[in-house]
């Protein structure tokens, strides 16, 4: 059986088979969704949340943080890695919330429909397509598909997305092939995928369960 004889949907169930199926539970309100997303640029898990814990612990009123000085924000987070850069990105993108909103908040996304909210994130200094999928998805619970690296290589090596497409192309992309509401589990589901089974150099095809489907399984 080929790739294109089996929809996301099953390919989703498959992986769920294997990994379990993901609840979707918001692990942060947007703003600190969207603050969080900037520490992990180009940083682990491992290093951007302790990084993101010390700095609402230091700076815990947005406005406090908008206010503060880089150099201190950057003192903070140094273990993110490319502080200074992401110390001044902050400051930015927390200007430009209260300049629209008059707070230092997102709620206003919550009236939006998907493709507005999508929209104003993006307009936002520094922040690119990945981010905003991830404030939506995992913040608000919309159809929108983080691609991470393990989400794009996943995605390319069982066909759901063509081999040459670029990360942002990818974003859109997805939103359309992938059903509404299974954009949550999709992505937590090849994350995993990604991570335990069809790693980047050495993929355990003997291990998957998707070896059947997959153009590339080497089994």
């Amino acid at each position: 059986m080929s790739s294109k004889e089996i929809d996301v949907r099953d390919l989703l169930l498959l992986l769920e088979e294997h990994h379990g199926q993901a609840r979707y539970v918001p692990r942060f309100d947007p703003m600190e969704e969207l603050i969080s997303c900037i520490l992990s640029q180009h940083s682990s898990d491992a290093a951007s949340f302790p990084a993101f814990t010390r700095l609402r612990e230091t700076f815990p009123e947005w406005s406090s943080m908008a206010k503060a000085d880089p150099v201190a924000i950057a003192d903070v987070i140094r273990k993110a890695g490319l502080a200074n850069q992401k110390s001044k990105s902050i400051i930015k993108v927390l200007g430009a919330i209260h300049d629209r909103f008059g707070e230092y908040s997102l709620d206003g996304l919550v009236a939006m429909t998907d493709k507005e909210a999508e929209a104003w994130l993006l307009s936002l200094p520094g922040v690119g397509p990945k981010t905003a999928a991830i404030v939506l998805c995992f913040a608000l619970g919309r159809h929108s598909v983080p691609v991470d690296t393990h989400v794009s290589r996943v995605s390319k090596r069982l066909g759901i997305i063509p081999p040459k497409m670029t990360d942002a192309a990818a974003h859109v992309y997805l939103k359309e092939r992938v059903p509404i509401g299974l954009a949550f589990r999709f992505h937590l589901a090849l994350i995993q995928h990604g991570r335990k089974i069809c790693q980047a150099k050495k993929p355990q095809c003997e291990l998957c369960n998707l070896s059947q489907v997959c153009p590339e399984a080497r089994v």
